[in-house]
C-alpha cells in the first residue's frame, strides 16, 4: 500500500502562484509514476502533471503547459507542482496519484492506483 498527502492549497488572486506537494509513504518502491489530477465542480476529473518516478520525464496538460512544473525530491518521496500565473480557471481540488505501471497512460487517472485526499486551490479574478 502507498499512503499520498498533499498541501500547500489556498486562496490566492489570478496571477499569484502556489506548490503544491505531496509526501508518499508505504510501499513507494513499487510506484514507477506519480502525477496530479485536479476536479472542479460539475467537472470531470482532469489530468494536470505527471512525471516517471526514476526517470523524471514530465507531461504536462496543454492547458498548464508553460505555466505549472512538476519536480521530485526522491530522498524525501516527495513530488512537488509548481503553479505560476494562476488563472480562475484553474479553481478546483488537486489531487496526487500514484502508479504502478510503466508503460501505462499517464493521462488516465484510471492508470494510477493510489490517491491523496486532495487540497483546494482557488483563483480570484
Amino acid at each position: 500500500q502507498v499512503q499520498l498527502v498533499e498541501s500547500g492549497g489556498g486562496l490566492v488572486q489570478a496571477g499569484g502562484f502556489l506548490r503544491l506537494s505531496c509526501a508518499a509513504s508505504g510501499r513507494t518502491f513499487s510506484v514507477y509514476v506519480m502525477g496530479w489530477f485536479r476536479q472542479a465542480p460539475g467537472k470531470e476529473r482532469e489530468f494536470v502533471a505527471a512525471s516517471d518516478w526514476i526517470g523524471g520525464r514530465t507531461y504536462y496538460a496543454d492547458s498548464v503547459k508553460g505555466r505549472f512544473t512538476i519536480s521530485r525530491n526522491n530522498a524525501k518521496n516527495t513530488v512537488y507542482l509548481q503553479m505560476n500565473t494562476l488563472k480562475p480557471e484553474d479553481t478546483a481540488v488537486y489531487y496526487c496519484a500514484a502508479g504502478r505501471f510503466m508503460n501505462g497512460n499517464v493521462y488516465s487517472s484510471d492508470e494510477y492506483n493510489y490517491w491523496g485526499q486532495g487540497t483546494q486551490v482557488t483563483v480570484s479574478s
